[in-house]
């Protein structure tokens, strides 16, 4: 459990959750950044409405919100969609695709309407791209990439316009812009980062704390529940029977003369046998039954939502699969087995266990091998 396989699985498995935690976390942050992206479009035409051609601005205002809408629809597909299909592999390339759309019709659109001949007005479109550009840092940080591509095509179009004027306040301007974009992307590769680490610590103490959680349940010999973990579970699948009133049973098996196997043959040997039944044990029951080692050889299973006919039946094709184990030098391995059902006169469930235990005791006085059913 602990080679390099199992830690390679461990790494494939973290991987692809940081991924999906950055996905939530996009779509979580940038739901604003939808309505803003238009309403910075909409003040700034606003402000500069003399100033700007109103045919440009029109069309402009027109792409900006099919793209809104768009936009729009693909974060209620994502948010109505079950949370098993909020996969990176479906949705990064979807939600990258209608960034690109919307940030290439700001970055294209405030060049259109940029005036030749007005400083004011260039002034205002270029601290209204910067905006943006800040805001994408605040919204993308879990993706660097799209968080530089939304910068380049908000900013770059106008920025290399001013670059080509022939006024030196004009080429300071977008020299100025080129200098607050290369640090704003070394901050955003900065928070990137940070923010993958932080997922990834975050992931790899919730399945530290699960295999904690696991080994502290699990009883180390044969992967079955221990005794705490049985009658933990034991207890919440009673009540749940109790309160629906579904027909619930008990099955209490203990291995026939194990210690002989153990004096005989040695515990390596008694702990190969427990293995084994451990391996029945799993095989021969529904996930939605509970079972479990209560410690030495004996074992313990509720099942619920079965009869008392049905339950030892069950019982029985257990008690025969044990029987056809064999083990290195044990040629026979036989179980006595106890069933028992919720009925009226079982109070609670330590009264259903002790009654199958009273029938496991009777199997055993009857010559073991066999199922006795409580009466």
């Amino acid at each position: 459990m602990d080679g390099p396989g199992f830690r390679y699985e461990q790494e494939r498995f973290i991987a692809q959750q940081v991924r999906t935690d950055r996905l939530h976390q996009l779509f979580r942050q940038s739901v604003s950044a939808v309505f803003g992206s238009f309403l910075a479009q909409v003040m700034l035409c606003w402000l500069c409405w003399e100033r700007f051609d109103h045919q440009i601005v029109a069309w402009w205002v027109a792409l900006l919100t099919a793209s809104t809408l768009i936009r729009i629809l693909m974060f209620v597909a994502y948010f109505r969609s079950p949370p098993a299909a909020r996969t990176h592999q479906r949705w990064e390339r979807v939600y990258f695709g209608t960034l690109v759309l919307s940030a290439g019709i700001w970055g294209g659109g405030a060049l259109a309407v940029i005036p030749a001949d007005d400083l004011l007005a260039q002034a205002l479109v270029m601290l209204f791209t910067v905006g943006m550009s800040v805001s994408a840092v605040s919204c993308y940080s879990a993706y660097r990439y799209m968080t530089v591509v939304s910068i380049a095509l908000v900013l770059l179009p106008s920025t290399f316009w001013l670059l080509v004027q022939p006024s030196t306040l004009q080429l300071g301007m977008g020299v100025a812009v080129l200098v607050f974009a290369s640090f704003v992307c070394n901050a955003t590769r900065k928070l990137s980062d940070a923010l993958e680490t932080a997922f990834r610590l975050t992931r790899e103490m919730e399945l530290a704390h699960s295999i904690s959680t696991r080994a502290a349940q699990t009883d180390e010999l044969t992967g079955l529940r221990n005794r705490r973990a049985f009658y933990e579970q034991a207890q919440r699948l009673y009540n749940h029977c109790q309160n629906y009133q579904l027909p619930l049973c008990a099955v209490m098996l203990d291995m026939d003369h194990f210690k002989h196997i153990n004096d005989t043959y040695g515990h390596q040997v008694g702990d190969q046998v427990l293995r084994q039944m451990g391996v029945v044990i799993c095989r021969s029951f529904r996930e939605t039954d509970v079972y479990g080692r209560l410690g030495g050889e004996e074992f313990a299973v509720l099942l619920p939502d079965t009869s008392l006919e049905a339950a030892q039946h069950i019982a029985e094709d257990l008690v025969q699969s044990i029987s056809g184990l064999m083990t290195g030098p044990v040629h026979c391995i036989t179980a006595s087995v106890g069933v028992a059902s919720m009925e009226s006169s079982v109070k609670d469930l330590h009264s259903l266990m002790s009654n199958a235990d009273k029938a496991l005791y009777r199997a055993k006085a009857r010559g073991r091998n066999q199922v006795a059913v409580s009466e």
